[in-house]
């Protein structure tokens, strides 16, 4: 079935936008939208990363669920079925403030999950292989290239299927992460009444400053994704509906479903003990020896019997979480590029849609060249150290991610200002104030990204990231900024690149009058 006519096109959209668009096929329900969100926000790979900050790190959570989460949520329910075309954000916020503003925001949008999948997801899942099926031995070189590779490539291929065929890969991700987190969970309590917990002082929880500039842009990385299946709007079935029922839904299942497990580790394993990369995949380990194992009295945890086939397969959920997380990301953000392709802001060759699968394969195989390219390089930088390359590339994802919504949060009150006339099935409550907090809220989390601590505590030992010292201060910001800095120059020579698509629609526009 193809998608029928968008109401809500802009009146200048390029020829080639219509001759696309007619390739899109709509198969995407509201519950496919449901378990898209769910494999879009709930991310396993960065819950050991917050967990590590210690008892804080729960308080912070439920907070910016207040602040940042719900408002966010709020923004996108309206946006979404306002707006339902294909390309979402992208059409949001060139909309609001222009082609250029759009292309540029959007490839920061997009360049973020190739860089994420090639990095931090394979070699999280690479580490849940190697904790439970290797012994907790490295793969050597070669076996670490074969693992990752087949894992981002099996995700490109996901995301290169039509949607009603790739849309089940979010479908077992969802499942996949209900039945770990709530094993997960109820292993914790029955780990708790055989072994006692670490136990809190209310002091424990109580939040301060270096916390905050510390954990805010990890939640807040966590916390965005709502608008990804509005993406793929023209191949909803009723996004009007559709987008705020998953939204809502989602929102709450994904607090709930990152408040536990970072809490049962905070139970399980002493904070010094948790680490970014490793921290989830040790405390299932430790807990999961209820089952059959033990816990050595360095900490080491060693499984046996039926706690080494619940490992197991826990470690095979955990591979599947973080392939759905990378899969749902590409999935969308590629479609937000093709879009930008065949709209005058990207080069007209990206902006294809295959006509055998509805889906932007050339994007798609440009994710996975990308995601191969960022893998090698990094492996080789940090000389085969996961844990290295694991927060390398975090950092990066991180800050990417956080500056694109840059755009997207402020579209809200400027598209509700700009275009009064066009139906809103739903509307967010104070528009205005949303987008300012949302994208003050961003503002600062990008700034401390880049120089941590600023503007009074710059660097000092109490902001400094792990592993840096105040004397590396201007080396670090140089490896946040650059790379930025880099990504909003191709985002304008993108742009630049997109000028015949916009050129042949004045022509059109012009000789129609």
């Amino acid at each position: 079935m193809t998608a029928g006519p968008i109401t809500s096109e802009p009146a200048d959209a390029p020829p080639a936008a219509r001759s696309e668009r007619q390739k899109l096929r709509k198969h995407f329900g509201r519950f496919d939208i449901l378990f898209f969100l769910l494999c879009t926000i709930v991310g396993v790979d960065t819950i050991g990363t917050v967990a590590s900050s210690g008892a804080e790190a729960f308080t912070w959570l439920l907070v910016l669920a207040v602040v940042f989460f719900v408002p966010s949520a709020l923004l996108t329910a309206e946006l979404g079925a306002a707006f339902p075309d294909e390309g979402g954000p992208y059409i949001w916020t060139s909309r609001a403030f222009g082609r250029l503003a759009g292309a540029v925001n959007n490839f920061l949008y997009w360049i973020t999950n190739p860089v994420w999948l090639g990095g931090t997801l394979s070699v999280s899942a690479v580490t849940a292989y190697t904790t439970f099926f290797n012994g907790g031995k490295d793969l050597s070189t070669p076996a670490f290239y074969v693992f990752t590779l087949a894992f981002v490539w099996v995700g490109v291929l996901a995301a290169i299927l039509s949607f009603d065929v790739g849309k089940w890969i979010p479908t077992v991700g969802a499942w996949s992460r209900f039945v770990l987190l709530g094993l997960f969970t109820v292993t914790v309590v029955v780990y708790g009444v055989q072994h006692g917990l670490h136990g809190f002082g209310l002091g424990d929880f109580s939040p301060t400053y270096a916390g905050f500039v510390g954990l805010v842009p990890v939640l807040m990385f966590n916390y965005v994704g709502f608008e990804l299946p509005s993406t793929a709007g023209d191949e909803m079935t009723d996004a009007q509906k559709d987008v705020p029922y998953a939204v809502f839904r989602s929102a709450a299942l994904a607090v709930l479903l990152y408040a536990l497990p970072i809490l049962g580790i905070l139970l399980v394993l002493p904070v010094k003990a948790i680490t970014g990369l490793g921290g989830f995949i040790d405390a299932i380990r430790q807990v999961f020896t209820v089952y059959g194992g033990h816990v050595a009295g360095d900490g080491t945890a060693t499984l046996s019997g039926a706690g080494s086939v619940l490992g197991d397969l826990a470690a095979v959920l955990f591979i599947l979480t973080v392939l759905s997380s990378g899969v749902t990301w590409v999935m969308g953000s590629d479609r937000a590029l093709a879009v930008s392709g065949y709209d005058g802001a990207a080069p007209r060759f990206l902006g294809v849609i295959s006509s055998r699968f509805g889906t932007p394969v050339r994007v798609n195989v440009l994710s996975g060249l990308v995601s191969t390219a960022v893998l090698v390089l990094a492996h080789d930088l940090t000389n085969g150290s996961a844990a290295k390359l694991f927060g390398a590339v975090l950092g990066l994802a991180v800050s990417t991610t956080l500056v694109s919504y840059l755009g997207i949060f402020p579209a809200l009150a400027v598209l509700r200002w700009k275009a009064p006339e066009v139906p809103r099935p739903y509307k967010a409550p104070a528009p205005l104030a949303i987008s300012i907090v949302l994208t003050l809220l961003v503002l600062y989390a990008c700034v401390q990204l880049v120089v941590p601590g600023a503007p009074f505590n710059w660097f000092s030992s109490a902001y400094a990231p792990d592993g840096w010292s105040h004397h590396e201060r201007v080396k670090y910001f140089l490896t946040e900024a650059i790379p930025l800095l880099g990504f909003m120059v191709l985002g304008v020579l993108f742009w630049a690149l997109g000028a015949p698509t916009r050129r042949a629609e004045a022509e059109a526009a012009a000789a129609r009058t």
